[in-house]
């Protein structure tokens, strides 16, 4: 049926020499919900999703469930592009308001892409295949928002081809480099781990950001090699930093979704950290809330196995996913890390800052530690010590660094806490207080 109304209204526009617009809308993150919500629940919040587009839109208008979490909407008679754009952000507007499932509270956002005929194509296969790829854009962007089609979209999808093709060699190649962020402890202000970020340098691209390669690496299927090497190179690091003199911290490693997923995954980290020196308790592997809910009873299992050869887990991006109180106390956690999104605006919005005084409450009540990320102003760093917030991790303390930059910020910092701990201690050799350090 909306194949038939499309052709009609593209027929009617031909003729009459009027504009229609197509919309392709895909629900973000909407897997997560149905992994951990279950079906019932997903199914339950596409109706509620298709109600309130319905009431966006005219009655000549159509809408239909294309698939999936996906839907399409024919706009007949559109005068401009500003028409099929304020349809677009009364549906993000309409979305904003939570969903009730079962029970369960519920936020979703949309992605939308739009095309308009006969500008971004004539034919009815055309311009779903142009509205399909504005709406990867809105998502490549961050989500949540709308894409108009731009004639350049052809072209990049065609460089994303490219860019996966150089994904595929970039590995054997040796492009991949690792860059480290300090964890910074906000009582002491010593550095407590760094976290290993991985960087793409392409050889003619230069350096490639992760948001752009990650994606594709996960959507290929490489993310398993990447993210055992990123784990490899990043064990050896720490190792060699202690083997140089450095006092031993943690070294924090994200785990991707399909890493976690490996049936192997703990025999394989046990694997590396024999083959690079590196004692288990100078590991920290980072899941995401959505990762660790996709599956709970074999998330449990692998962090409880990984907990008893002590490695140190940190469960990363927390207040973004879908977990349950009741849920996240059999988690065998050392680590809550709050998502930079609360951490953003947490000096000019209350409810962010309510927010983080709870999961700071939340994370000490369970007895973890509570690291928060994106810190990048004194004011943010202030809030986050006079709620209580362990430690942090942003550009106001350091960006991600080379590894020789990291270490001589580590080795500098622990250089003047050697003087300050001879000031304390005047008599006494600083190796004796060394085991103070960084604790």
């Amino acid at each position: 049926m909306f194949d038939q109304r499309l052709s009609l209204a593209l027929a009617y526009a031909h003729q009459w020499g009027e504009m229609v617009a197509v919309m392709f809308l895909d629900l973000d993150r909407f897997k997560t919900i149905n992994n951990t919500l279950g079906h019932a629940s997903g199914d339950q919040l596409l109706q509620q999703v298709a109600d309130r587009l319905a009431k966006c839109l005219k009655p000549s208008d159509t809408i239909a469930r294309w698939g999936g979490d996906e839907f399409t909407l024919i706009l007949p008679q559109v005068r401009s592009a500003h028409d099929a754009t304020k349809i677009a952000q009364r549906i993000l507007k309409t979305l904003k308001t939570s969903f009730d499932c079962h029970g369960q509270e519920i936020h979703v956002t949309t992605s939308i892409g739009i095309a308009l005929a006969p500008y971004d194509g004539g034919d009815a296969e055309t311009l779903l295949k142009n509205a399909d790829r504005a709406m990867y854009r809105a998502k490549q962007q961050g989500k949540n928002d709308f894409q108009l089609y731009m004639p350049d979209m052809n072209t990049q999808a065609l460089d994303q081809l490219v860019l996966a093709n150089d994904l595929y060699r970039a590995l054997n190649r040796g492009e991949f480099v690792l860059h480290y962020q300090p964890q910074v402890n906000l009582k002491t202000g010593k550095i407590v781990a760094m976290e290993a970020l991985v960087r793409w340098q392409h050889p003619i691209r230069g350096l490639v950001p992760p948001s752009q390669f990650i994606p594709l690496a996960e959507e290929t299927g490489q993310i398993k090699a990447i993210g055992e090497w990123v784990l490899q190179t990043a064990c050896a690091q720490n190792r060699a930093w202690q083997d140089a003199g450095l006092f031993p911290i943690r070294m924090a490693v994200n785990l991707s979704a399909r890493q976690f997923q490996q049936h192997n995954l703990v025999q394989s980290i046990d694997r590396i950290l024999a083959e690079t020196g590196l004692e288990a308790q100078y590991l920290e592997v980072e899941i995401t809330e959505s990762i660790a809910m996709q599956d709970m009873g074999i998330t449990i299992s692998i962090l409880e196995e990984l907990r008893a050869m002590g490695v140190y887990i940190s469960l990363d991006d927390f207040g973004t996913g879908y977990s349950s109180l009741a849920t996240l106390k059999n988690f065998p956690l050392h680590t809550l890390k709050i998502d930079r999104a609360f951490v953003k605006d947490l000096t000019t919005d209350a409810k962010d800052a309510a927010l983080i005084r709870a999961i700071v409450a939340l994370g000490h009540g369970l007895n973890l530690e509570v690291i928060a990320e994106g810190v990048e102003t004194a004011e943010q760093q202030d809030f986050l010590c006079s709620v209580d917030c362990d430690a942090m991790q942003g550009y106001f303390f350091s960006k991600p660094l080379p590894a020789a930059a990291a270490a001589q910020l580590y080795q500098a910092q622990l250089h003047q806490a050697q003087l300050h701990q001879a000031q304390l201690y005047p008599d006494q050799e600083f190796v004796a207080q060394q085991s103070t350090v960084f604790t």
